[in-house]
């Protein structure tokens, strides 16, 4: 298992290097995921509570909150820890 798991610095899922973001010239980034970063950008120009609200299903899926109204309060404690979210507040 890899020691050095990198974490998107948007959504917070967990990431290997075939699943990070890339950069304008094709160059890999890996404090975003490809689903958040690509091409040098945001995928998408959503807020932070947007993405709480596209990541929490996922973590009722996952097993890590009971439904989403504990995900969502659970996101809404963790993203100001990611650098994406840190600027905005």
């Amino acid at each position: 298992m890899e020691q050095n798991l990198k974490i998107c610095q948007s959504c917070g899922m967990p990431m290997q290097e075939e699943q990070y973001g890339t950069e304008k010239d094709g160059s890999k980034n890996d404090s975003y995921c490809c689903y958040c970063y690509k091409d040098g950008g945001f995928v998408g120009n959503s807020t932070m509570e947007e993405m709480v609200e596209f990541c929490a299903p996922f973590e009722v899926e996952g097993g890590r909150a009971k439904d989403l109204e504990e995900a969502k309060a659970q996101l809404m404690q963790y993203f100001p820890t990611l650098e994406r979210w840190k600027k905005k507040n």
